[in-house]
């Protein structure tokens, strides 16, 4: 049964409507102020809000900015008493999906909700001005980019912006934003570049890094004695965050922030980051047990829980704690974490890794199903969703709400959609990595790739004498001369990472508190 909130300060002369909704199978939930209605947001998923845009104490506008922020892909009706041409073209740029004005009658409330829920609607002529000049802001905005959080809000505007034509069928928005999507990506790719081994030698001045998670989230909760869960989901970007972060809403309050991954991008870099609080320089320096650069990169990730505890031990972490880590790589991994969670939960600190994403962003190239499946990124995230919807996390998810233990999602890397491809010359012991390649002299054109020539400058291990680095930039994949045609056409258009974008390296820190 679809759920419908309604917020309106005369709701109780409006009850032949609610009456007339509930008769055509809906669940109609009603408050009398924008508090309650946020209220009531927060505490479960609605699948509509009618909104009075008069209301004693918070107005309508105000609340609606307040349920576009914690909800934003929820629909909300506007129904004023007020037609001032400015005061919807304000509301509309607020991103209501509809407004009535009043007098309504029940037969237009319905066909209102109607229209919204059966996902017919498309994107307004107003709206799409509004959307026009948003994508306008963008490009100017590209002129005054100066730090790490400049380019965080900017991404999070692409992503927010991508998604909300998920619904539209108006494909020349879709190109315009594609092609302010790739300027972004080609100003941040300079960006990092500039800086990146600039905040590797001043922490005091850098963004928070894959280094900083577990010192900076995990280890206060833990010497305050409170029960930690850390969850990773891997290769995960921001945009899938989006499209998972409605299913906690029921359970969890929810706190974002953003952060940068380390370089490259990749599991046995940025993850191994996390989880020791270290570069990949001063891991082999420090535990050379524990890494040996070599082709075989599953073999990195090996020891990750031996690397947290030894971070929890150099932040005094007492080793009486209980600290486990599991890692789920199938449906059966899943299926098992469910059925013992109860056992995990009684852990100081719980580390989950979560392998799904990652395994069908390397998928999709190798499985033409499933390049038919998601053709493109919209449907992409929708694959993400539907899969977890329908997996034990949902359970797993409820229970960990019930322990009211700090819970905190993040991933270790994004992936971009690579289209273009470009040639890297090598010798035989030049690693394989589509996004990334560390080998002896390596050459490749500085337009589309970071050339590290001393590793140590971005902390990053040597593999003997000579060694660089070159790491992709935007949208760019590595291909050798050889067969160069053949693999072009095989890669192109896959979901890789390893490099340099924003869909790779900004990504999400979510905080969940159990309601």
């Amino acid at each position: 049964m679809q759920r419908i909130l309604w917020a309106d300060d005369e709701i109780e002369v409006l009850q032949a409507h609610v009456l007339f909704l509930q008769s055509k199978g809906y669940d109609v939930i009603t408050v009398t102020n924008g508090d309650d209605a946020v209220a009531k947001i927060n505490e479960a998923p609605y699948d509509i809000v009618l909104l009075d845009e008069m209301m004693p104490g918070k107005d309508g506008l105000t609340t609606l900015n307040e349920i576009k922020d914690s909800h934003p892909q929820t629909p909300v009706i506007m129904i004023t008493k007020n037609e001032e041409e400015s005061l919807m073209e304000e509301a509309i740029g607020k991103r209501i999906d509809d407004y009535l004005t009043k007098p309504v009658n029940p037969s237009q409330i319905l066909m209102a909700c109607k229209k919204i829920l059966d996902k017919k609607n498309i994107i307004s002529e107003k709206r799409s001005q509004e959307y026009a000049v948003e994508i306008s802001k963008l490009s100017i905005s590209l002129m005054n980019m100066n730090t790490p959080d400049d380019w965080i809000e900017q991404a999070v505007k692409i992503f927010r912006m991508d998604m909300e034509l998920d619904a539209s069928t108006d494909s020349d928005f879709r190109q315009i934003l594609y092609d302010q999507r790739k300027e972004s990506n080609k100003e941040f790719c300079k960006f990092v570049e500039k800086n990146y081994s600039a905040w590797l030698a001043d922490r005091d001045n850098s963004p928070t890094l894959c280094t900083d998670i577990v010192p900076k989230y995990v280890v206060p909760n833990v010497q305050k004695d409170e029960k930690t869960i850390l969850v990773i989901i891997d290769c995960m970007r921001v945009d899938q965050w989006f499209m998972l972060e409605p299913f906690f809403y029921e359970w969890f309050n929810i706190e974002k922030e953003y952060y940068y991954s380390v370089l490259p991008t990749a599991t046995p870099f940025s993850r191994n980051a996390i989880f020791s609080g270290l570069f990949p320089s001063e891991i082999e320096k420090r535990y050379p047990q524990y890494w040996a650069l070599n082709d075989d990169e599953a073999s990195l990730n090996k020891y990750e829980k031996e690397l947290l505890e030894l971070q929890l031990k150099r932040h005094h972490i007492p080793p009486e704690k209980d600290v486990r880590y599991v890692k789920v790589m199938n449906n059966d991994d899943a299926r098992s974490l469910e059925k013992n969670i109860n056992n995990y939960l009684s852990a100081d600190v719980l580390a989950i890794v979560i392998n799904f994403v990652d395994i069908l962003a390397h998928s999709r190239s190798d499985l033409p199903i499933l390049k038919e499946i998601a053709p493109n990124e919209a449907a992409y995230r929708s694959l993400t969703s539907s899969w977890f919807e329908h997996s034990p996390f949902m359970a797993i998810f409820r229970k960990i709400a019930e322990t009211k233990a700090k819970t905190f999602i993040t991933s270790d890397h994004g992936s971009v959609r690579g289209l273009h491809g470009t040639k890297v010359i090598g010798d035989r012991e030049t690693s394989t990595s589509l996004r990334y390649k560390y080998g002896r002299s390596l050459k490749v054109d500085k337009k589309h790739a970071a050339i590290v020539k001393d590793p140590e400058d971005w902390k990053l291990p040597s593999k003997g004498l000579n060694t660089n680095y070159i790491i992709a930039k935007e949208d760019y994949y590595f291909v050798y001369p050889n067969n160069y045609h053949k693999f072009i056409n095989h890669y192109k258009d896959s979901f890789q990472h390893g490099g340099i974008s924003m869909e790779e390296v900004i990504l999400p820190l979510v905080k969940l508190e159990g309601k």
